[in-house]
């Protein structure tokens, strides 16, 4: 098992699943959660392996809502 490097978090609520961080992560660990629906009726983004993540950053970075956290550990 790969050492973590970070943690990545999402405000679920305020994602409007616009699929920006889901294009933007190098090691393709973000999709789309088909299988919910947040407050807001759309498929909140969500990381699938959170111990394949490399804490970059990419997908916080590219958020126009603000609703992804990295925390590098």
């Amino acid at each position: 098992m790969a050492k973590v490097k970070g943690n990545v978090t999402f405000d679920e609520d305020l994602c409007k699943g616009c699929g920006l961080c889901v294009s933007v992560c190098p090691v393709n660990i973000i999709s789309l959660d088909t299988g919910r629906i947040n407050k807001k009726g759309y498929y909140p983004a969500a990381i699938e392996e959170m111990d394949k993540c490399i804490a970059c950053s990419n997908c916080a970075t590219v958020c126009p809502d603000l609703v992804i956290t990295v925390e590098r550990l």
